[in-house]
């Protein structure tokens, strides 16, 4: 091999690896990020037992669409201390769900259905922390969540 051609694939080799380094976070697994948002509710976004809830609604929002398996609400002191809590408000999917990137808590989901039929969400009470698990897949989420009162 001449000079010149082991200079070209030094460089080569040089600039692969620099673009690697450049790209590596283009390698890593996406972080799902799920938050939440306290509403007043208006218009659609009211569901009609939403009047005589003493919190405000809650939005759930997610970083990315997702088909969701199974969505549940808890408490969270009971969480910490109960490995299966009791759920204040459980959905799960039968087959699948549409794709979402945000839904309310109360409300289904298109997809979805109440876990045990016939109870539906309890309403949140202001001040009170809770916890929603999230599972899309292989991932499973959860986020811990403090509704803020209705303003009368």
């Amino acid at each position: 091999m001449t000079k010149k051609t082991i200079q070209t694939i030094s460089v080569i080799i040089l600039l692969g690896g620099l673009s690697l380094y450049l790209n590596r976070d283009r390698f890593t697994p996406d972080v799902i990020q799920l938050s939440h948002r306290s509403l007043t509710p208006r218009g659609w976004l009211a569901r009609p037992q939403a009047a005589k809830d003493p919190a405000n609604e809650v939005i759930f929002l997610l970083s990315r669409s997702l088909r969701l398996e199974a969505v549940k609400v808890a408490l969270v002191s009971d969480a910490e201390t109960n490995k299966f809590p009791h759920a204040i408000w459980s959905l799960v999917s039968d087959s699948n769900s549409l794709p979402v990137k945000e839904f309310i808590y109360g409300m289904t989901i298109r997809g979805m259905r109440l876990e045990h039929k016939g109870v539906g969400a309890d309403p949140l009470q202001p001040g009170t922390s809770y916890r929603i698990f999230v599972q899309a897949g292989s991932d499973k989420l959860q986020h811990d969540f403090i509704p803020t009162p209705r303003a009368r």
